[in-house]
Parts: C-alpha cells; sequence; structure tokens
C-alpha cells in the first residue's frame, strides 16, 4: 500500500462496536476491587472485544510507570506506594468473573529492589490457591536486568512466562531510551532455560522498521528459546505518542506469521489487531470462542 499518507486509517483498521453496557458492568467490578488493566490504561484497541468476553489482562503495582515509551499510552511519573493487598484482590476477581485463563502484567517499577517482581509472584500463587484450575501468563518487564527479579517470578507456579521485545533493535534509542533490546533478549533466553513452561514474546510493526531489521528480530527470539510469538500493528493512542510509519495490510501479517511457523515457532499470532495477551488462552484451549 501507499504510505505516504500514514495519518488516514486503512479500512481493515476498523473494530466492530461493543455493547456499553457490557463494558460498563465489567469497569464497575473493576473499580470496586480497585483494580486497572492494561486494556484500559494502554487504550488496547481489543479492549472492547475482551471485556464481553469477561476477560481482562490485569496492570499490576499501579498505572503509574517509572518510564516514558514513545508507543505507549500508560502515565509516566512517580508510582504510589506498593498495595500489598491487591495480588488477593485480583485473585478474588479472577473468581468473580470466572477466569480461566488470566495474564498478568505490571507497570515497570525501576524504583522498586526487585522491580515489583515480588507482587507478581504473590499474584500467581493468590490466583492458583484460591482457583488452582485458571491458566496464569506472567507478562513481566526486564527487571533492569536483575536475576534475581527474573528468578522470583519463574519460581512461581506460571503456566506461560512473557516478555514483550516490543520493536526492532535499531528503535530503541528513539522510541524506548530505558529499555535495552539485548538485555530482554537475556531475560528471554534466562526464562527458557529456568522456568520450564512456554516462553512468548510480542512485537509491533509500523514503528520505520525494516524487513531484514524484522527477520534477525525473529531469528534472535528463536535463538533465546522464544515458543510462542505475537506481532500486532502499532497504532498510536494519542497525539504525544509517536507517528505511524506504516500500515501493514492483513496479508503482510499473514506472510509474518508463515516466515515465523517455518522458522520454527510453535505458535505465531500475527494481525493488525494482534497484541501480546489477545486470545492469549487459545496456546492451551482452555476457552472456547465463536468470534
Amino acid at each position: 500500500m501507499d504510505n505516504r499518507n500514514v495519518t488516514r486509517l486503512p479500512d481493515w483498521i476498523r473494530k466492530e462496536r461493543i455493547s456499553l453496557k457490557e463494558l460498563h458492568e465489567m469497569k464497575v467490578l473493576l473499580r470496586e476491587q480497585r483494580l486497572h488493566t492494561v486494556c484500559e490504561s494502554a487504550m488496547c484497541p481489543n479492549r472492547g472485544e475482551c471485556f464481553r468476553r469477561g476477560t481482562a489482562t490485569f496492570l499490576l503495582l499501579g498505572d503509574i510507570c517509572t518510564r516514558n515509551c514513545g508507543f505507549c499510552n500508560i502515565v509516566s511519573g512517580r508510582p504510589g506506594p506498593v498495595d500489598f493487598e491487591e495480588p488477593l484482590r485480583v485473585a478474588e476477581t479472577v473468581k468473580e468473573m470466572g477466569i480461566k485463563y488470566a495474564v498478568l502484567t505490571m507497570v515497570n517499577r525501576d524504583d522498586l529492589t526487585d522491580g515489583g517482581a515480588g507482587i507478581v509472584a504473590k499474584t500467581v500463587r493468590k490466583i492458583k490457591e484460591i482457583t488452582p484450575e485458571t491458566r496464569v501468563e506472567a507478562l513481566v518487564g526486564d527487571f533492569q536486568g536483575k536475576q534475581s527479579a527474573l528468578q522470583t517470578v519463574i519460581d512461581s507456579p506460571i503456566d506461560v512466562f512473557n516478555h514483550n521485545i516490543e520493536m526492532a533493535e535499531r528503535l530503541f534509542p528513539r522510541i524506548r531510551p530505558r529499555a535495552d533490546y539485548r538485555q530482554s533478549l537475556q531475560i528471554l533466553k534466562q526464562a527458557s532455560r529456568r522456568a520450564g513452561v512456554p516462553v512468548k514474546s510480542g512485537f509491533m510493526v509500523g514503528l520505520g522498521e525494516k524487513e531484514e531489521e524484522i527477520q534477525a528480530l525473529m531469528s534472535d527470539l528463536l535463538e533465546a528459546g522464544v515458543q510462542i510469538v505475537t506481532i500486532g500493528q502499532y497504532l498510536r493512542p494519542s497525539a504525544r505518542n509517536v507517528k505511524v510509519a506504516k500500515y501493514y495490510s492483513p496479508e503482510e501479517f499473514d506472510t509474518l506469521a508463515a516466515k515465523g511457523r517455518k522458522m520454527g515457532f510453535t505458535h505465531v499470532f500475527a494481525g493488525p489487531f494482534v497484541r501480546s495477551s489477545y486470545m492469549a488462552e487459545e496456546v492451551f484451549g482452555v476457552v472456547s470462542y465463536d468470534g
């Protein structure tokens, strides 16, 4: 497609209308429990669909991040104190919502010695304690490369370990200046060696990456031991975020998915609206979906 006018959304960047009543009911439950979801905080394009299905990706450790990545809509600043009762409230909400596959993600908490790993692990254990049948995916930050923090999460009873590489290496200094591509690969490599569960990562396209950079990124992930990959279109959440450099067509996503499968990834989810936690439960087939 012609990408000279990237401010105009292509026809395939559309989502069906949602039931405002169902969305409101889900929000009320989350507010009552004083919980946050990345679905809302990051302006995920799938938030209506996921809420309608009674699923959500829980955002732990508050809704203020210590970093300020150019692609993200989560507020950057000084986070509040750690809420040590949050793990129990998340677990109780998982039970009340009847969630069979819970995704736990987090804001970066560079202000904490363990980067927030302890709260993530505690939440996993609480969910397993209250609803043992629930699968839990931990989608964590890089913990500034701290191996002890990584081990804390790995030692908890997670079913999937997830850490997003987010984008091609060349783009990090401009868009993710406080993160490090090689450090993220090391996190994934260590998790693949120690965790004993599937290791997952995801990245966006449309930020200005080149075709050969996508190939290099996928090769790096495979070498690091990643088995599950998600590839989605970057959609600018607000005017303060970096602009979209290109909108990839559904056919281009199909090509990326086929390439990933040929390379040896066990699962590749690729599409304009694919996000790291979108349809995550399909890997285990624990939730049926007829959408």
